[in-house]
């Protein structure tokens, strides 16, 4: 036990002493029975550190039910040796010192009674809180305390111990689910790096052999091989901003630029692949064209609005269009395309992801995953809504 424990044993049998000589004086005690009494009472004070001090040594590795009832019995002890010196000064008469000896010991009984039955529900809590700990160390993360009849100091370690464990299990849920998502990303960029360099190989070959001679062949090639090189420039571009991703630094970034001009730039990027596809773009902005938002906006646009002009066709349109409504700047890209599939739509947002219409033909298959980084690293959301052969319409809420 330490010092300070045993200062406020102290402390406290020093409170009762000064109690008990001040009720002494409010009922007249005589001067010589009360010096005595101060004497005693200082005594007994003594006694009672000294003998909690020797309890709380000897039973430092008892459980908490001997414990207990220890402390119980060493109250009584104390307050029957009191007794005994109060019946040897004459304090109080034997008969009465009997009557309250036979009280003492009832009250000890009792003590010692109801001490064994508060530390047996004090140690089935300790005992399910250490099996718990023992499970969790173990490896077993969906192990809980639950509920515990006991004090509310072991309530509230049996909930803290609950709570901690739920987040082990929710970060290790979500460390087993990054690393699918690894895995599948390096699956699906070894696939897409893996036919274009299967291309280009066969056609440096075909012309280093000689195979391929001819001016017009080799300039066909020519074209095809640039087209190669140009998607995997453009897959490493977007893996490599797909990794650079960092969600604080975007949502600190002070640069602004008007909403205007951002879709100015984004269909500027896809101009030549409007162009080849014969798609018309239709701009709707109204009261929004001034409002301020991030650059970065440009990149997302051009991604959906790529997605969009690659599945539509030719006599089809883009529509995009804008609008602020409270604190939210909405923009919305919307098509008349092919549509994506209802089941399908959950997975649209997934790298290289090409189980629907969205993620089929060229491109990076990191757009729409890009784009949806981008949003929620500023801060905002993206949706899909869409019906086969009647188009999508990509929706991106942006605070402001």
């Amino acid at each position: 036990m330490s010092r300070r424990t045993l200062l406020g044993v102290g402390l406290l049998g020093a409170t009762g002493a000064a109690a008990s000589v001040a009720i002494a004086i409010v009922t007249g005690m005589p001067r010589a029975d009360l010096a005595q009494l101060s004497i005693l009472l200082g005594v007994a004070v003594l006694a009672t550190v000294g003998v909690t001090a020797a309890v709380a040594r000897l039973l430092a590795r008892s459980s908490l039910r001997i414990r207990i009832v220890a402390a119980t019995l060493a109250g009584v002890a104390v307050a029957l040796l009191n007794l005994a010196a109060f019946a040897l000064l004459m304090f109080v008469s034997g008969h009465d010192a009997a009557l309250t000896a036979i009280l003492l010991g009832y009250t000890g009984t009792v003590g010692v009674a109801t001490g064994t039955a508060l530390a047996r529900s004090s140690t089935a809590g300790i005992t399910r809180l250490e099996e718990t700990a023992h499970r969790l160390a173990d490896g077993d993360l969906h192990a809980r305390v639950d509920e515990i009849d006991a004090g509310p100091e072991l309530r509230t370690l049996a909930r803290t111990l609950d709570e901690m464990a739920a987040r082990l299990e929710e970060a290790q849920r979500n460390e087993r689910e990054a690393e699918s998502r690894r895995r599948d990303l390096v699956a699906a960029v070894s696939h897409d790096l893996r036919t274009p360099l299967a291309g280009l190989r066969a056609m440096v070959e075909a012309v280093e052999d000689g195979v391929v001679d001819d001016p017009e062949d080799l300039r066909r090639y020519t074209r095809e091989m640039l087209r190669a090189v140009g998607a995997l420039t453009t897959l490493v571009d977007d893996l490599f901003e797909l990794s650079q991703l960092d969600g604080e630094a975007i949502r600190a970034e002070a640069r602004r630029a008007r909403l205007a001009d951002v879709v100015a730039s984004a269909l500027a990027a896809v101009e030549p692949q409007r162009l080849a596809k014969g798609v018309s773009v239709e701009l709707h902005l109204a009261d929004a064209a001034a409002e301020p938002c991030s650059p970065r906006v440009t990149r997302v646009l051009q991604n959906l609005i790529q997605n969009a002009i690659r599945h539509t066709p030719a006599d089809g349109s883009v529509r995009v269009e804008a609008r602020r409504d409270a604190d939210r700047l909405e923009i919305a890209v919307t098509d008349t395309g092919e549509g994506i599939p209802g089941s399908s739509l959950d997975r649209v947002f997934e790298p290289f992801w090409r189980g629907d219409a969205a993620r089929s033909g060229p491109g990076s298959g990191l757009g729409l995953a890009l784009a949806k980084r981008l949003v929620e690293a500023m801060g905002g959301d993206i949706s899909v809504q869409s019906q086969p052969r009647e188009g999508s319409r990509f929706a991106v809420l942006l605070p402001t």
